[in-house]
């Protein structure tokens, strides 16, 4: 017999009643009835009960085992008696009869229990991740992630894209996060960067005449952690694609990313339709560029309702150049109830509140109220109500300014109102395409112009395109929104030198710098680069979503905390002297 075990704890059926086995595994439960102990026991694959009584040579040495000793026991199959028997396992018609115990490995007192579904502490979770991970939920999500990575390999090589390897260690590059540097030994004063995304390098296996390239990426950002995004590394569906257009990347990727859904979504309905959305309705209709259009409701501008009205505040406000009024429709929201519950919202939200009108019945039959109906008059209310489609029983809310000011609280109310309301489909992923991206952005306070996307993004007009105003020049660069989460983004890339050192010059990029910051695609372009375009899609929250959680944390291995700490490793670590010095580097205290 194998010195661990003949069967895993998932295995034994009734066909293996009255064989001797052995078994190895976790002690998950125990449970004493008036002397006769059971024991689940647990691995990777599933629970089989075990059992002892005092007729049992090691009796007294399974009364010592504890929750998470990890055991092996031999013993016999038994059939359980029919009132006995758990369905809910496929073990559940046996159980084993134990003749014989060997502890593998004794468990102190147990910081967090396995067992159950006790909540913890995110920070006891991480600090003893190897525990948490025991958990079944964790098991699940764990073994959902390494199915997902399977089925994607293969559905990408079923298509006929080949796998390929590009370098860890490599140059800075301008991916629209910080840089994890790595100092050089070999060259003093000089560093390597973590890559971002292996951009340049799939751009130049195009280059090489490779048609079709993918890999399953770990990319490393020095970022600001937040619930849907690690602080420090990721993974990614990275592929590339020659000789394509914007079209050819969708028509491409929607059957992988749809038919992994499919095959993991636990039955929600998948929408086969992957509207296409401009950047610039994405803002206006649902505030943010990762809509969730399990929501039916799309926000509108209604600001010549409002110009020149009697309600004082948005009159005025629409006397500043690039103000806005709009809508958030309501349906089925016609409560004063619910209106004074969304305004409190929004006050949490950093705001002194949004107006709202309802609709109910009234005297002469329907009538609207709250107080911007009465500021405004019943002229411009019916108009407003039949611009957004509305009826008796339903609301608008209203907020206004410069979009940017309040777009993203739009955006959480919008959201607030589909959940509130019931109108979100719970039970379907909803994809879309938001397309047409600016190729790039000011900041307010230094009026610079750099980059609002990708860098390496052909601009949609090419090189003429860049003679006007830069905030005008849209990309081929396109993202994928699912459920409210973006899960891709992707460009057709700019190939043709002279355009990209003009797009990179608008940016405050000079020819030198570009030369010397990119020089390996410069070089490449010199030589018969082809048109080529592709995308990344979030291998994390792809889990995530299939895994019904909110937080990315629960669907990686060994995650780190909010702080980008790994308390388990206890990284990040202070260097020896040797290290510093032998790397030429110092570390300055912190005041």
């Amino acid at each position: 017999m194998h010195a661990f075990r003949s069967h895993t704890c998932a295995e034994l059926t009734k066909s293996n009643v009255g064989d001797t086995v052995r078994l190895s595994g976790w002690v998950h439960r125990i449970r004493d009835h008036g002397g006769v102990l059971f024991i689940d026991l647990r691995d990777h694959y599933g629970v089989t009960q075990v059992l002892c009584d005092p007729d049992s040579p090691v009796f007294n040495a399974v009364e010592q085992v504890r929750s998470e000793w990890c055991i092996r026991i031999d013993g016999e199959v038994k059939a359980r008696d029919d009132s006995l028997i758990n369905p809910k396992l496929p073990t559940g018609e046996i159980e084993v009869f134990i003749r014989d115990m060997e502890v593998l490995g004794a468990s102190e007192e147990l910081p967090l229990i396995v067992f159950g579904d006790q909540e913890y502490p995110e920070e006891t979770r991480l600090r003893y991740r190897y525990l948490d991970l025991r958990r079944e939920a964790m098991q699940e999500n764990m073994k959902l992630r390494s199915d997902v990575v399977a089925s994607i390999r293969k559905r990408m090589w079923d298509i006929g894209f080949r796998e390929f390897q590009t370098p860890i260690i490599t140059a800075s590059s301008p991916e629209g996060a910080r840089d994890f540097l790595v100092p050089s030994r070999l060259h003093p004063g000089k560093f390597y960067a973590l890559p971002q995304a292996p951009q340049q390098f799939k751009q130049l296996i195009m280059v090489s005449g490779f048609d079709k390239y993918f890999q399953i990426a770990p990319c490393f950002r020095d970022e600001d952690p937040r619930a849907d995004r690690s602080p420090t590394d990721f993974y990614q569906l990275d592929m590339e694609m020659s000789f394509v257009e914007q079209q050819d990347v969708f028509d491409t990727i929607q059957p992988v990313i749809e038919g992994v859904f499919e095959e993991f979504g636990k039955g929600k309905t998948v929408d086969k339709h992957w509207p296409h959305i401009s950047y610039r309705d994405a803002a206006l209709w649902y505030g943010t560029d990762k809509p969730d259009l399990r929501n039916p409701i799309k926000m509108q501008d209604v600001s010549e309702h409002f110009r020149g009205s009697g309600f004082a505040i948005f009159a005025k406000l629409l006397e500043q150049a690039g103000t806005q009024i709009r809508a958030i429709p309501a349906p089925n929201g016609g409560s004063r109830k619910f209106c004074d519950r969304m305004n409190a919202f929004a006050q949490k939200e950093g705001l002194p509140g949004m107006g709202y009108i309802f609709w109910r019945d009234g005297e002469d039959g329907m009538e609207a109220a709250g107080p911007l109906a009465k500021n405004i008059g019943p002229e411009r209310t019916e108009a407003i109500r039949q611009q957004l489609g509305l009826g008796k029983g339903d609301a608008a809310f209203f907020l206004g300014g410069k979009p940017e000011s309040f777009e993203r609280v739009a955006a959480k109310a919008r959201v607030e109102i589909g959940e509130e309301l019931n109108l979100t489909d719970k039970d379907r992923f909803a994809f879309c395409w938001v397309v047409d991206f600016p190729m790039y952005e000011k900041d307010d306070e230094t009026g610079v112009v750099d980059f609002s996307h990708n860098p390496f993004s052909m601009p949609q007009g090419g090189i003429e395109a860049l003679n006007g105003d830069p905030l005008d020049v849209l990309g081929y660069q396109y993202d994928l929104s699912c459920n409210g989460y973006e899960l891709v983004s992707g460009a057709v890339r700019n190939h043709k030198l002279d355009i990209m050192i003009k797009a990179f010059e608008l940016a405050g990029y000079d020819e030198t710098e570009v030369r010397k910051r990119f020089g390996g695609m410069v070089n490449a372009f010199q030589y018969g680069a082809p048109p080529h375009g592709g995308c990344a899609a979030g291998i994390d929250r792809i889990v995530m979503l299939l895994a019904e959680t909110a937080n990315i944390r629960e669907v990686i291995m060994f995650p780190m905390n909010q702080r980008a700490e790994d308390l388990m490793m206890n990284a990040p670590s202070d260097p020896t002297s040797d290290q510093l010095m032998e790397l030429g580097l110092r570390v300055i205290p912190q005041e």
